[in-house]
């Protein structure tokens, strides 16, 4: 058996045990699938992401959930490449990255933030019956009423898809009571990973919110995210897409998440057109190793 140095490090926030948890393992190379997907069983946070080289980029990185390989997550991301300058394998600047979606433009500054570069967005209005999603997330269908009248539901990806659901008040978004399997139901039916629903009503206003989002993503094994960077992104540009505001678009978005589960982070979100890039502060929490039996094909009983 051999042990692999293993992180959880805290994504969108400068506190540790904040913001959204992820695995990182920084050097993943030698470890088969089924030795990945074990670990993020073990580590059982929302996502880790496993390290490799790369030939394409100056690094390769696979993510996987408790339960399946994810083709990008945006905070193991922000956690991975935080740990890596916090430990001066990489310096401030500009970074690429492998992933199942593309390669991907990373830039950390000189504090340790990192930004991402996402997917060019894909948005597109869904024909969505506000009876269905109240009765699957446990809200009043009346939340959707007035605000769904410029903002439609709608399919949004910048990598990974999300439906994303505006509501009027953040005493609805609070409220929640979300029936998991029908979550998962609700998002399949329009070949989404997830939903994300959100409100402008934040609770952080005085200190420029933009919005206050949840994201529920029980198909991939993950009934709520924390703080979540793809969705994060696909919303920016869901706003960006419908016209979200009158005036001139933000230049820089601030999207909070996370406190209805003890765990506040803060998403940076800036749309360009079809260039979507989300970013934040990461804090390593912890900092150990982790003991991985061999894998051998032979192991699998079957039927």
């Amino acid at each position: 058996m051999e042990s692999y140095r293993t992180l959880l490090v805290d994504a969108f926030t400068s506190e540790p045990l904040a913001g959204n948890a992820a695995g990182v393992v920084p050097d993943a190379a030698g470890l088969a699938e089924e030795q990945m997907q074990g670990i993020a069983r073990e580590l059982s946070v929302s996502e880790t992401a496993f390290l490799l080289p790369s030939d394409e980029a100056d690094r390769k990185v696979r993510y996987f959930s408790p339960t399946q390989e994810v083709d990008l997550c945006g905070h193991a991301t922000i956690a991975a490449h935080g740990a890596l300058f916090e430990d001066g394998v990489i310096d401030a600047g500009s970074h690429t990255l492998e992933t199942a979606v593309g390669v991907l433009d990373i830039r950390v500054t000189e504090t340790g933030a990192v930004w991402m570069t996402q997917n060019a967005p894909q948005i597109f209005e869904v024909d969505l019956d506000y009876a269905d999603a109240a009765d699957a997330l446990g809200i009043d269908e009346a939340a959707f009423a007035d605000v769904g009248a410029d903002l439609p539901p709608a399919y949004a990806s910048t990598g990974l898809p999300f439906l994303i659901l505006p509501v009027n008040f953040l005493e609805h978004l609070s409220g929640m009571e979300p029936e998991m399997d029908a979550v998962a139901a609700l998002a399949d039916s329009y070949d989404c990973a997830g939903v994300y629903v959100f409100t402008f009503d934040a609770i952080g206003r005085s200190q420029d919110s933009t919005l206050h989002g949840r994201a529920f993503v029980p198909g991939l094994g993950v009934d709520e995210d924390p703080v979540t960077g793809t969705a994060s992104g696909a919303c920016g540009a869901y706003l960006d897409h419908f016209a979200a505001f009158d005036d001139e678009f933000p230049e820089r978005m601030t999207f909070e998440q996370g406190h209805f589960l003890d765990r506040p982070g803060y998403v940076g979100v800036r749309v360009d057109g079809q260039t979507v890039q989300v970013g934040g502060d990461a804090v390593v929490s912890l900092d150990g190793s982790l003991t991985v039996p061999e894998y051998e094909d032979d192991e699998i009983i079957e039927a």
